[in-house]
C-alpha cells in the first residue's frame, strides 16, 4: 500500500513538473511570436520564478524593462525578491528602492526592505522601513511583529513589548511566536 502511494505521489509531482515545462514553452512561444510584448516577458519571467529558474526569469524581466520602462512597477518588486531569495541583499534594496519610484507609499516593498535590513543586521534601518510599511497599511501584523523583533535586536525591548500587548489584544498567532523572542529563558 506505501509503495502504491509513493509511486502516486511521485506521478502526481512529475506531472507538475511536465505541466510548468509545457507552461515555460507556451510562454517561450508567446514571446517569440510577440517580441516586442512586454506582458509576455513578464509571464515568462514569472513562470522561470516560480520554478527557480532565476537567471532566466532575470533575462525575461531585463527583456519587460527594456521594451518598457514603466513595466517597472511590476518588475522591480519581483527582481527584488529573486535578490532576496539568492541572499544578494544589497541589490534587492536597489530593487525595492526602484519599485518605491512607481508607488511610494506601498507597503509591502517597505516591509520587504526592512526584511533585508533584518537579515543585514541594520536593525535601526529595519524599524524605519517596518514603520514606513505600518504608516501606510496600519492593520500590517506582520510589519508589526518584524518591527518588534528589529526592537529586541536593538536593544528596545519596551517598545517590543507594546507590540506584543497589541498582537495579543488582536488574539494574533504572531503574539506566541514574539513572547518567545521576548522571554528566550523560558
Amino acid at each position: 500500500m506505501t509503495a502504491i502511494m509513493l509511486l502516486v505521489v511521485g506521478a502526481t509531482h512529475l506531472s507538475g513538473c511536465d505541466q510548468s515545462a509545457k507552461q515555460i514553452k507556451d510562454l517561450q512561444q508567446e514571446v517569440w511570436q510577440n517580441p516586442d510584448s512586454p506582458e509576455a516577458y513578464i509571464k515568462l519571467g514569472t513562470a522561470h520564478a516560480r520554478q527557480e529558474q532565476y537567471d532566466a526569469a532575470i533575462d525575461a524581466y531585463e527583456k519587460a524593462l527594456s521594451l518598457d520602462p514603466d513595466s517597472g512597477e511590476r518588475v522591480f518588486p519581483v527582481l527584488g525578491a529573486i535578490a532576496f531569495n539568492r541572499e544578494e541583499y544589497e541589490k534587492a534594496l536597489d530593487y525595492f528602492h526602484k519599485s518605491l519610484a512607481f508607488s511610494p507609499e506601498d507597503s509591502l516593498r517597505f516591509y520587504d526592505m526592512g526584511n533585508v535590513y533584518l537579515k543585514l543586521e541594520q536593525n535601526e534601518n529595519a524599524i524605519e522601513a517596518y514603520r514606513k510599511a505600518i504608516e501606510f497599511s496600519v492593520s500590517f501584523e506582520e510589519a508589526y511583529y518584524n518591527l518588534a523583533i528589529s526592537y529586541i535586536r536593538n536593544g528596545q525591548k519596551k517598545e517590543a513589548e507594546k507590540i506584543y500587548s497589541w498582537l495579543q489584544e488582536r488574539n494574533n498567532y504572531l503574539s506566541v511566536s514574539l513572547e518567545g523572542h521576548l522571554n528566550p529563558d523560558k
